[in-house]
């Protein structure tokens, strides 16, 4: 039965149906409206609509839901119903009985699709990122394997200057840091809930909707309910960036696919990214580059689509807002898919250096170094800009290369010319003359991977990886909001930590050993409010110790505690820490954040001295554990 069918006495038709039904697309949110349906459930027993025991039933019927049809989307789609929702309603009265009825008290399914769009973007957010990372390290590796690769760089697909391979692996790495920024961006503000909006004009019982949002692992709620269930912007925004980064992909895949050609010659894609011809045996195509530049083209339709469908719909929800959903999915499997094959590409991609540096020396792409000479000479640069031409002429006429004249030939352009212009014209002068920021001189390269840092061998895959995850982690601790404490902070963070020492699991911390220790100090922030800490105390020369790690208890189970191990982590890595230490009683906590046991009596007696402050130094069932930050 439909949720909205008392109002109607005829019957619906069956052509209106599956033009009105959504649910082959939106059963994917499946996941998402489960979790928004519990805390729907626990929000109602708080306002007292419900009672504790029956938001509990109806939390563990929704989780049965989840458990039966979770990974099997085509029993969800042949159950018939007209969308998610009503598919997850169903199945809860079934399970439940009238009980079941009473959970979409004060909801619409206006703001609760608004909440299941948004709780799916976030988590197919975060893995957009780590793919990105991943691929991003990818060309560092490659970068690393190749750059002192030579090749020649074109403006206008003609030769120019020659660069390096490792020059052009670290512009796209570069391209892609902007789609990671721009997805974070994204995600940061897409991270306010519309739940406990109603159809438009918010709900009519008393539902605590900051708490709401908590529950649901959002910073805040949002401020106005008719915003709220119209909004589509964060659909749109991670659209947009997907389409960016696309073109940045096609790109990338436009140029290996001109390296990899026979004209060209300059790199060997691997087997396991190509493909055969089925009538000439000879060939070997780059399938795998050509799908991801084909591809861009379907996620620019559905950031088109998305913004035409939006760009005249009044206040507050209309049914064209259905039509959000399928672009948006196909968007993110698609970005998913070729991120995920651009990596495997850089993995076994090998440069033919002998014939890249060929290519290279050919088309007068040391031109400029006989005009910057000219200038060195002390002839104005326009004048030996003309000069140059009229060399070159001469040398396509010639069939020969710039280097190649004799020095009484060269000097028939101009007497300012000497034997010493022959070391300017080699393809590593060209190459060195470009040591600036930015530049492609193997020495900007090589410094351009320290910045970057990439481990010291391309073999090195767990470090590699290592770093992969300390830039996501990095990025989720900036999206959850964990900066470093300031003054201001300094009671809010003693009130956090005096609560867990009065229940024995932190030593005691005082105000004025917080204000004394404040730059130590990172915090959680949620909306305008701290709601975690954590320090770094350096004893000596490559180590520190982690303390006061505590988060309020309205705020645990969001990630913040992570986020804020995160962070420390990444300040550790940065400050070359090599050894971070944490005597805790939630081991497993810190053993799912990489750190490891370790013996007590192998830690400096200034970490044990402060042992003399806790109330259960005599029966102490802390753990020791360590992190190796920079191995």
């Amino acid at each position: 039965m439909a949720l909205w069918g008392g109002r109607f006495t005829g019957e619906t038709s069956d052509l209106f149906k599956q033009f009105n039904d959504s649910l082959p697309v939106d059963c994917r949110l499946l996941k998402q409206d489960v979790e928004g349906s519990v805390a729907w459930a626990q929000a109602l027993a708080s306002a007292d609509v419900l009672t504790q025991g029956e938001a509990d039933r109806l939390q563990q019927a929704l989780l049965d839901v989840l458990s039966e049809f979770g990974e099997h989307p085509e029993r969800v789609v042949a159950s018939g119903a007209e969308d998610i929702h009503s598919f997850v309603e169903q199945q809860l009265i079934l399970k439940v009985g009238d009980l079941g009825k009473k959970l979409h008290t004060g909801r619409s399914r206006n703001d609760q699709v608004a909440t299941d769009l948004k709780l799916w973007c976030k988590e197919q957010g975060d893995e957009i990122l780590q793919l990105l990372i991943k691929l991003q390290q990818a060309l560092i590796n490659l970068a690393q394997r190749e750059s002192e690769a030579v090749l020649p760089g074109y403006t206008h697909l003609q030769r120019a200057q020659p660069i390096t391979f490792g020059h052009w692996c670290l512009a796209y790495v570069e391209m892609l840091e902007r789609d990671v920024t721009r997805v974070q961006d994204a995600l940061n503000r897409l991270d306010v809930c519309p739940l406990g909006s109603g159809a438009l004009a918010g709900t009519a019982y008393p539902i605590d909707r900051h708490q709401l949002a908590q529950s649901l692992g959002f910073k805040t709620a949002t401020l106005n309910s008719l915003d709220a269930v119209s909004d589509r912007d964060h659909v749109i925004e991670l659209c947009s960036a997907a389409a960016t980064s696309m073109m940045h992909l096609s790109r990338m895949a436009e140029d290996l696919i001109f390296f990899n050609s026979g004209e060209a010659g300059f790199i060997e894609l691997a087997d396991q990214v190509t493909s055969g011809s089925s009538l000439m045996p000879q060939k070997k195509n780059p399938d795998a580059l050509e799908l991801i530049r084909g591809k861009a083209g379907r996620v620019y339709g559905a950031l088109m689509g998305i913004l035409t469908t939006m760009k005249g719909l009044p206040m507050a929800y209309n049914k064209d807002m259905q039509e959000d959903k399928e672009g948006l999915f196909d968007t993110i499997d698609s970005w998913n898919i070729c991120l995920q094959m651009a990596t495997l590409v850089m993995k076994d991609l090998k440069v033919n250096r002998a014939q890249a540096l060929s290519a290279a020396q050919q088309g007068y792409a040391n031109a400029t170094e006989l005009a910057d000479y000219l200038v060195s000479q002390g002839m104005p640069f326009r004048e030996a800009h003309h000069v140059v031409g009229e060399v070159v002429v001469h040398a396509i006429e010639q069939q020969k290369a710039l280097e190649d004249f004799t020095l009484a030939e060269l000097q028939a352009f101009t007497p300012v010319i000497q034997s010493d212009v022959y070391q300017h014209l080699s393809i590593d002068a060209c190459l060195g003359k470009r040591d600036v920021l930015g530049g492609t001189s193997i020495k900007q390269v090589q410094q351009a991977l320290v910045r970057h840092d990439t481990p010291v061998a391309a073999a090195e895959v767990s470090s590699s990886l290592d770093q992969t995850q300390l830039r996501l982690n990095a990025h989720k601790a900036e999206m959850l909001n964990v900066r470093p404490a300031r003054l201001s902070d300094v009671n809010r963070i003693t009130d956090i930590v005096h609560h867990w020492t009065e229940k024995g699991d932190t030593l005691p911390r005082s105000r004025d050993d917080v204000l004394r220790d404040i730059l130590d100090f990172a915090v959680a922030q949620s909306g305008d409010q701290v709601v975690g800490c954590a320090s770094l105390y350096i004893y000596g020369t490559g180590l520190a110790e982690l303390r006061s790690v505590a988060i309020d208890t309205d705020y645990q189970g969001h990630g913040q505690g992570k986020a804020l191990v995160d962070y420390m982590l990444n300040k550790a890595r940065e400050l070359e820490l090599k050894r971070l230490i944490v005597l805790t009683r939630a081991p497993e906590f810190f053993a799912k954040m990489g750190f490891v046991d370790t013996d007590k009596d192998s830690l400096p007696e200034k970490v044990m001295k402060d042992c003399e402050l806790c109330p259960r130094q005599h029966a102490c069932d802390e753990v020791a554990m360590e992190f190796i930050v920079n191995p």
